[in-house]
């Protein structure tokens, strides 16, 4: 039973509502656009202003930056945003451990409801 729901979550067959993301960046934008808003959002990061950064790194579809996001939410122990942070950037290997930790706390909810 864990492991279906391990599996439906590396899948992406969380319900609706749980986690939304999308694997689009604005594709109107031209390169040097991207260049321009990711140089922009990355003054915001260093300025502290992570939500201004995440919503231009989102928009262009910048993986590091949003792997910086993901990093500072982690930081706050906000795993479910980190882990938002980390699909859109599809790195697997930050997101993984997040499943794991989702996974053990579905599962002890699971053995205390039996």
């Amino acid at each position: 039973m864990i492991e279906d729901l391990k599996t439906q979550i590396k899948q992406k067959e969380i319900p609706d509502g749980f986690i939304k993301v999308t694997d689009n960046p604005v594709t109107t934008l031209t390169s040097e656009q991207k260049v321009i808003l990711n140089r922009k959002g990355n003054v915001l990061f260093n300025e502290g202003n992570i939500e201004g950064a995440r919503r231009i790194y989102t928009t262009t579809g910048y993986s590091d930056g949003l792997i910086r996001v993901g990093d500072k939410y982690m930081e706050k122990d906000q795993s479910l945003k980190a882990l938002k942070q980390y699909v859109l950037a599809h790195n697997k290997a930050k997101a993984e451990p997040i499943y794991e930790k989702i996974a053990a706390v579905l599962s002890n909810i699971l053995k205390e409801t039996n």
